[in-house]
């Protein structure tokens, strides 16, 4: 039975349409929630994901404040433009995009942000909060993954839990989301021995690893809920996860496609952050 697609397309626009609505109400209480986008240098990837979350932006209502600098812009520039956004009462929340040019230390430059303005959930303070299962933020990528797997239908409690990568931005934090639901939660790595064995464990896998089409149908469980936060363009231009699609399908019980699954819902989250974040100031202001 070919699985079913869990569509981040349709869910990521049921949310922005939720938002929408709320930032009208807000706005009639003079809450009017605005992200500021920080780009440093001309990379073509990181161009699209800043245009999208542009177009997310004006959807809502949310206002967009971009900042492109030049590649040679230096570390402290950047770190006194943000000092100057923390300031800014119209900026709810700031976020870097990433990655930035080699002469720029991405730890120095994420301590910088305000943590009440960190919609990416990045800070330490962010991270601490989520650690101790009081966050304010969520991180876009893994708080979308969550949406989804709610979405399927599927309960996380008790369940076995896979997460094939420990990165500071998904790995480690989707394996904290999933065991405050309760879910036996396992992290694989480049370590890890016999990956595939512990990824056939999974009633729910998630795989961020950036390796096309690393995980494939032999490696999973009957009926699992498989979700693909990779991202990959192969030589011939095709987009791919880092799941062989094909044969996952075939065994899944529920799959995210590439494009159109994982993607659209983290910026549906950053948008949700950004809601919270004026929110959160507008009460600390009161």
């Amino acid at each position: 039975m070919e699985a079913k697609v869990l569509n981040g397309k349709e869910l990521s626009a049921k949310i922005k349409g939720e938002l929408k609505i709320e930032v009208d109400e807000l706005k009639k209480s003079s809450i009017n929630p605005g992200l500021a986008v920080i780009i440093v240098g001309n990379d073509p990837a990181s161009r699209v994901y800043v245009n999208s979350k542009k177009k997310a932006c004006a959807e809502i209502g949310i206002e967009s404040f971009e900042y492109a600098l030049d590649e040679n812009t230096s570390e402290q520039e950047l770190i006194d433009l943000i000092h100057k956004l923390n300031k800014d009462d119209k900026v709810s929340g700031i976020l870097v995009q990433l990655p930035l040019p080699k002469h720029i230390d991405e730890e120095k430059v994420i301590y910088a942000i305000d943590p009440s303005k960190d919609v990416d959930a990045f800070h330490p303070v962010n991270v601490g909060k989520l650690m101790i299962g009081n966050p304010d933020f969520l991180p876009c990528t893994p708080a979308g993954v969550m949406e989804l797997i709610k979405e399927s239908g599927i309960e996380i409690s008790g369940k076995e839990c896979v997460v094939v990568g420990r990165s500071n931005i998904v790995g480690k934090p989707m394996s904290m989301l999933l065991l405050a639901k309760n879910g036996t939660v396992t992290v694989c790595h480049s370590k890890t021995q016999n990956i595939d064995e512990v990824c056939k464990r999974a009633d729910i896998l998630v795989v961020a690893v950036g390796r096309p089409e690393f995980i494939k149908g032999s490696s999973i469980k009957p009926g699992a809920v498989v979700i693909d936060v990779g991202i990959n363009r192969l030589e011939d231009k095709k987009l791919v996860g880092d799941v062989e699609y094909e044969s996952a399908s075939r065994v899944a019980s529920a799959i995210t496609p590439v494009p159109g699954g994982v993607g659209p819902m983290t910026i549906a989250m950053l948008m949700k952050n950004t809601v919270n974040a004026a929110k959160l100031q507008a009460k600390i202001k009161g």
